[in-house]
């Protein structure tokens, strides 16, 4: 199975070089689970978008310091490719940004919190519990690092994660059983030591100091990153199974 990577965002240079960029996060987080997938990149930020969305066999899309709402010339052309994606059954995972512009593409809303900044580990609740979320069925915690947050649900999206800071924080589209596209906005590809480096090299001065505070004593906390890469594999690997099996009642 091929994984494209999206990737809407570059890592700080500073930190990038110690851990790699969003493809290489990603494509060591789930690799680590399954093996098997074969991951591509594609430079969306730089300017690059896939033609069509069969060229993979599922779609990630990953975070980025920009929002939906940015009048960037590669914004709308990723809206249409999740569109197309979704309505032809290949399997996206959206993650921060990608959480955010995937409900954005589908009919939802995405803008800037009155809440503000939401940075280091929060502690997240189940609102449904599908059977390929049993790995995380009694709640989890993860890295947020983000001011924007869903605002308006899509029509065709399921709610199934929240907390108290962030009321919409993870969704699935289409059967809430057999989902066609899920999304989540904390960063399960994050490590502490990443998220150490990013509040270093770029939000110290930006996020308010009681916030950076608060997160860097909150570092060492553990969090359910391995959880969500099997959450996400099994995903992929379920929703590929479903498009690929032949119609009921073919000959």
């Amino acid at each position: 199975m091929r994984i494209g990577i999206l990737k809407t965002g570059n890592v700080n240079e500073k930190l990038a070089a110690e851990f790699g960029e969003y493809p290489d996060l990603f494509a060591a987080m789930l690799g680590a689970v399954d093996a098997e997938l074969e991951f591509f990149a594609v430079d969306v930020v730089g300017g690059e978008m896939p033609a069509n969305a069969t060229e993979a066999d599922g779609w990630l899309v990953t975070g980025s310091r920009h929002g939906v709402y940015d009048d960037l010339p590669w914004i709308e052309p990723l809206k249409a490719l999740m569109r197309q994606a979704v309505a032809a059954k290949i399997p996206v995972v959206g993650v921060c940004f990608g959480h955010q512009i995937l409900a954005d593409a589908l009919g939802g809303k995405a803008e800037k919190s009155d809440k503000g900044w939401g940075l280091g580990v929060h502690e997240y609740e189940p609102v449904a519990r599908p059977a390929w979320m049993d790995d995380l069925a009694t709640g989890w915690k993860g890295h947020a690092v983000h001011q924007d947050q869903v605002t308006v649900v899509p029509p065709d999206a399921r709610v199934i994660a929240r907390s108290a800071f962030c009321e919409n924080a993870a969704l699935a589209y289409g059967d809430l059983d057999a989902p066609d596209a899920i999304s989540v906005q904390p960063h399960p590809e994050f490590s502490a030591g990443f998220v150490e480096g990013l509040i270093n090299v770029r939000l110290e001065g930006i996020v308010p100091d009681e916030i950076v505070a608060a997160a860097r004593e909150r570092l060492g906390t553990e969090v359910d990153n391995a959880a969500w890469a099997k959450v996400m594999v099994r995903f992929f690997r379920e929703a590929h199974a479903r498009r690929k099996a032949p119609a009921a009642g073919a000959a």
